[in-house]
């Protein structure tokens, strides 16, 4: 008899789980395009607060002292970095932020047909909130449309795949398309946005013409350009 029991491991249990992170591509002159960042955030204080941020570094040629100053200007910001991209592993410091590799932007894709002449497009994905989005409440739906028969809080946040539609107030900021998709709109019965956001193109209250206010509107892309609308 063995004096002592065998001890039974305990496998770590590991879970994943996705987040809608901010992807930042600064251009240079580095400093133009952080005075961009502060015009966004006099807009919009705390749009960035507690979001996760990668930084997309391909379109510009930083030495790592340049890199460590980016990320400091950010910081200073209270822009929290989750990690890098776009930029040799070796011109990063072990302080900085991780370098990513494989991120997608989520892209929903009809799956391939089996067969090539049962050609069957996959109808999208929505989701139905019966409840008013209170102020500090968010909602993600990166999967498709987001319709809220309620009001959207000051503070509160929706962010969807596809178009958003609001049966009521919409006072907080709405985000639509984050998968790419160009054709979504923002739809509401009452505009008081702090944000409106398509494909990552934006305006803020301070954009939205004021003879708009309070009344029914619909935001859409025409190329680089969002346009908001009455909605008759």
């Amino acid at each position: 008899m063995e004096a002592a029991a065998k001890v039974q491991r305990q496998m770590v249990r590991l879970r994943g789980r996705s987040y809608v992170a901010f992807v930042f591509v600064p251009t240079v002159p580095i400093q133009d395009w952080l005075q961009e960042i502060d015009t966004t955030i006099a807009r919009s204080p705390g749009f960035f607060a507690g979001r996760p941020v990668v930084i997309d570094l391909s379109s510009v040629d930083l030495s790592q002292s340049g890199i460590n100053h980016l990320l400091t200007s950010l910081q200073d910001r209270n822009i929290r970095v989750l990690g890098i991209e776009g930029v040799e592993e070796a011109r990063l410091t072990p302080s900085m932020p991780p370098l990513l590799s494989g991120g997608r932007s989520c892209v929903v894709e009809p799956t391939a047909p089996r067969k090539p002449e049962a050609k069957v497009e996959a109808k999208p994905t929505s989701l139905l909130l019966e409840t008013p989005v209170r102020s500090g409440q968010t909602v993600i739906f990166p999967e498709g449309d987001v319709t809220i028969l309620g009001s959207v809080g000051s503070g509160a946040e929706v962010v969807a795949g596809g178009s958003i539609h609001i049966y009521g107030a919409l006072r907080g900021r709405a985000m639509a398309g984050v998968n790419g998709h160009t054709s979504a709109r923002i739809y509401c019965q009452k505009i008081e946005a702090e944000l409106l956001a398509i494909d990552g193109f934006y305006q803020t209250a301070d954009d939205i013409d004021a003879a708009l206010r309070g009344k029914p509107a619909q935001a859409w892309l025409q190329g680089n350009t969002m346009r908001i609308t009455a909605l008759n």
